[in-house]
């Protein structure tokens, strides 16, 4: 899934910032992959929410909702 958002995500005409902010959002999440519950280095909410967030900024982004 994350090589799929990574791969996806740089595909879509927004700017450097938005890569900036999902590279180290994907490397948490892949590297919270690595616990079964939430940790006190990972809260795997707290990340979904993050990358929910991300998601509905470069949904509004006008660069993506002209298209």
């Amino acid at each position: 899934m994350i090589q799929l958002w990574r791969s996806e995500a740089a595909t879509l005409p927004l700017p450097v910032r938005f890569g900036e902010v999902l590279g180290p959002l994907l490397d948490r999440i892949e590297a919270s992959a690595l616990f079964s519950e939430e940790s006190c280095s990972f809260s795997q909410k707290d990340l979904l929410d993050n990358l929910v967030l991300w998601a509905e900024k470069a949904r509004a982004h006008p660069a993506i909702a002209s298209h």
